[in-house]
């Protein structure tokens, strides 16, 4: 195996970069940093310099981007050298980045509108997978996938197979799920998928132009569809587990940061049950 060979400084951050990628390290974001550190030895690049330079790159854009862009990809090429014997180890913190703003999932009164028009426009599998989504917690790939075999319309479910978790899962439909899909299957033509579409991009070009349409806000598949289910189900007093069971969901710590939200004026809410509790105790 060939030696590389230093300078009296030791190795500079672009031979490490260069270490790095030979040894299957991702290439995207690197070329922007070996050039700031041209010619700098490893030994000599401290945390301040990393931030810095993440800040010089990247002058006008978000704490998200330099994290992504800058930090976490040089931070690798110091891990790297560190691993190959050539600089310190060291930690390099990353810029505080804003959460971003909570999508709003569909409330009853966008899901009315959206199948309005679209029965109004003529479309009704739009509408059918739509709801289809909102109201068994299916994903878009598996909306796309379900074939009419795997559908049983006098049970009221849906089979979807090999899902996100591996595993095949049956989804439970409400009865205007399962009307629409009635109709759907009285004029399918011969096709084999129950909502038709190959590709989830059709199913949102669709989406946002009925939304159009109506006047309402667009909201992707997720958003309208998985994400409407579990808000949903929760608001209407069901608990975390049992909706986790009925969506496939397995990671809990995924679906209380993502779906749960808490009530306005959470503190009041739970001192009037408090009081409510006691007194009927009385």
């Amino acid at each position: 195996m060939e030696i590389p060979s230093f300078g009296p400084a030791g190795p500079t951050f672009e031979q490490a970069a260069e270490s790095y990628l030979a040894h299957g390290g991702e290439a995207r974001y690197i070329p922007p940093i070996v050039a700031y550190f041209a010619g700098r030895p490893l030994t000599s690049i401290h945390p301040f310099d990393i931030r810095k330079m993440a800040e010089s790159i990247y002058p006008a854009h978000s704490n998200a981007t330099r994290n992504r862009q800058a930090i976490t990809p040089a931070r690798a090429v110091m891990m790297h050298g560190y691993d190959r014997g050539w600089c310190p180890l060291i930690r390099v913190r990353r810029f505080k980045q804003d959460r971003p703003a909570r999508p709003k999932p569909a409330s009853p009164v966008w899901l009315h509108a959206f199948a309005r028009q679209c029965d109004k426009d003529g479309l009704p599998h739009v509408a059918a997978v739509v709801l289809f989504m909102a109201q068994s917690g299916a994903r878009i790939s598996e909306a796309i996938a379900l074939r009419w075999s795997e559908v049983d319309l006098n049970a009221r479910t849906a089979l979807l197979l090999k899902t996100k978790t591996s595993t095949n899962s049956v989804r439970f439909l409400t009865d205007e799920v399962a009307a629409r899909l009635r109709d759907l299957r009285g004029t399918a033509k011969g096709s084999d998928r129950v909502f038709r579409y190959t590709s989830r991009h059709s199913v949102n070009e669709r989406i946002r132009a009925v939304c159009g349409r109506a006047g309402i806000p667009h909201k992707p598949p997720h958003t309208c569809g998985r994400h409407t289910f579990a808000t949903r189900a929760i608001e209407l007093g069901m608990d975390v587990r049992t909706t986790m069971a009925a969506g496939d969901w397995r990671s809990s710590s995924v679906f209380l940061e993502t779906y749960v939200h808490p009530r306005l004026n959470a503190g009041r809410l739970v001192a009037d049950r408090f009081a409510m509790d006691a007194f009927d105790e009385i």
